[in-house]
């Protein structure tokens, strides 16, 4: 790995402790670039993460995403909270880099000392939600911003993933969309801490709530009992009582349950752990892991029995 002109050395980490907002970019940049300097950075501020709230907007394109993230950055501003906004881009299938809309979505916020807004490329990453945005999550954290926003692309597994790095999830759909009805019924409901019905002032809104208040009671009971609120999030209705919900959500569940970086951390592990393992099975020209597979297509071994012989195998590959 190289390192740049500038060096993360104890200095260094102590104007990104404070949030100077240009360490705290070049910071960013040697993570993304998976640099030794974004690695030093990462090891150094560990001990100062676990005080911001990591809040997680998804759903299906189109919902309003941006905007609703925009108008809760408004929101919190108006409350002095500090926030970081990671923002998850698709990849350009070219340069691989971010398109950046959502950066030109909350520009209302550029020239906001108290707001920082972060487009990261999905790089391809399974679901479009980079696991690089976990770790840029960790160093605005550590920067001493209050709040986190991480905001995905939308696409397919994103929405399960952002659950990975998110304290508290928030999945928005739409008035009136079928389709976005469906996608809550294949189980995007399980990961929802908040619903959002946004774009209320179009018809059938109050429908779409009560059906998507329908499938939650007949979802497995949990000790959150998941709200539905309704948002108009161009003229900012709704959103103050969004805020609110979040705030709940942190009092009722995390800090119950103490979770935080220790918890996100895990999660993380776990998702990376799953990512790597899965990488070297399906490259793999092992001949164990071949046998598994021949014994399978004969009917000789089950999927499950086949799966944890691959992962044994999988964690020894190199």
């Amino acid at each position: 790995m190289a390192r740049s002109a500038h060096k993360p050395d104890d200095a260094w980490i102590e104007r990104l402790l404070k949030g100077e907002r240009s360490v705290l970019a070049r910071s960013i940049t040697w993570i993304e670039n998976q640099t030794a300097d974004g690695a030093t950075v990462l090891g150094a501020i560990q001990k100062n993460v676990g005080s911001a709230v990591v809040v997680g907007f998804t759903g299906p394109p189109g919902a309003g995403k941006s905007t609703l993230v925009s108008a809760y950055v408004r929101e919190l501003r108006s409350r002095d909270k500090t926030v970081g906004v990671v923002a998850v881009d698709p990849s350009s299938p070219f340069s691989g880099g971010a398109i950046l809309g959502d950066r030109i979505r909350m520009g209302e916020h550029t020239n906001d000392s108290g707001v920082f807004v972060r487009s990261v490329a999905s790089r391809g990453h399974l679901g479009g939600l980079s696991l690089t945005a976990a770790r840029i999550v960790d160093v605005m954290d550590a920067s001493g911003f209050d709040v986190i926003v991480v905001e995905t692309v939308g696409a397919g597994q994103s929405e399960y993933e952002v659950a990975e790095v998110a304290d508290t999830k928030v999945v928005i759909s739409t008035p009136g969309y079928g389709d976005d009805i469906q996608a809550v019924k294949a189980g995007i409901l399980e990961i929802a801490d908040i619903m959002v019905v946004n774009k209320a002032d179009m018809p059938q809104a109050d429908q779409t709530v009560s059906q998507l208040n329908s499938m939650l009671h007949m979802g497995p009971a949990k000790e959150w009992a998941t709200p539905v609120i309704k948002t108009t999030a161009t003229t900012g209705e709704g959103v103050g009582e969004l805020a609110d919900a979040v705030d709940e959500h942190g009092a009722a569940v995390h800090d119950a349950h103490k979770a935080g970086p220790v918890a996100r951390t895990r999660r993380l592990i776990a998702s990376m752990a799953s990512d790597r393992i899965r990488k070297r099975i399906a490259q793999s020209s092992d001949d164990a892991l071949n046998q598994i597979c021949e014994s399978v297509a004969r009917g000789e071994l089950d999927f499950d029995t086949a799966v944890d012989q691959a992962i044994k195998l999988g964690g020894d590959m190199e």
